[in-house]
């Protein structure tokens, strides 16, 4: 065995060189402060993103191709991590608002036309999750997997438990979903705190663009969910 120490296997000189804010040099040290807390925690966001990304890929592969319910049951484990994942990005944004909006307004003009509305990796989670008006990859392949076993969501919801692993994805995907539109709404609530009705430095309307794209994946899922609730309380009361 290769001596291997924990800033090796971690690269921390590489990680640690990697928040260089801009406003070094020029501002006053809380100003520098400040956007190198801005830099670490969007970086942080991006670490997260990608082993969430990487998670409900996972999950879609193995949806999407394995049968039976022991080859299915790591989706589960899987969901409820990314579950688990979306809940420290929702932190990461509730920490921003320790972000003082003095010093935020100085160093803004030096970001230019960067906007987290680029992060390439947001663009692939959304495509993954969905959303209100369109189904993302993971809800096709849990489509697929429950025809794979004979069953429509639609059974899924109404068997709940009776349907094992299946009852267990669908519970950790609106959880997904859920983490998902708690992210967005903290987010809406920290750029109006901070810029209020300003345009977005991409370019975007700001407020209103974040406003539109809070909607609550999984639809139909829902949908079907909300029908068997419905169901289970007519015949509770029949």
């Amino acid at each position: 065995m290769t001596d291997l120490t924990y800033s090796e296997y971690l690269q921390v000189d590489t990680l640690l060189s990697l928040q260089n804010p801009r406003s070094s040099g020029t501002a006053d040290r809380s100003v520098v402060l400040a956007e190198h807390f801005f830099i670490v925690a969007h970086q942080s966001c991006e670490l997260w993103l990608k082993q969430l990304v990487a998670d409900l890929e996972a999950v879609v592969d193995t949806l999407a191709s394995a049968s039976g319910a022991e080859r299915l049951e790591p989706t589960v484990e899987l969901l409820q991590r990314s579950g688990g994942l979306l809940r420290v990005l929702h932190e990461q944004v509730l920490v921003l608002e320790r972000l003082p909006l003095r010093d935020f307004v100085e160093f803004r003009p030096l970001l230019g036309t960067a906007s987290g509305a680029q992060s390439g990796q947001f663009a692939v989670l959304a495509r993954l999750i969905g959303d209100d008006r369109r189904r993302g990859a993971l809800y096709e392949a849990f489509v697929a997997a429950a025809a794979r076993s004979g069953l429509s969501v639609t059974q899924v919801c109404r068997q709940g438990a009776e349907a094992g692993v299946l009852h267990r994805i669908a519970e950790a995907l609106l959880d997904v979903g859920d983490g998902l539109w708690r992210w967005k709404v903290a987010h809406l609530g920290l750029m109006s705190r901070m810029v209020g009705g300003e345009q977005g430095t991409g370019g975007t309307s700001g407020i209103d663009h974040l406003l539109r794209r809070i909607t609550l994946p999984f639809r139909e899922l829902r949908v079907h969910r909300g029908e068997s609730h419905a169901s289970e309380l007519a015949g509770s009361t029949g």
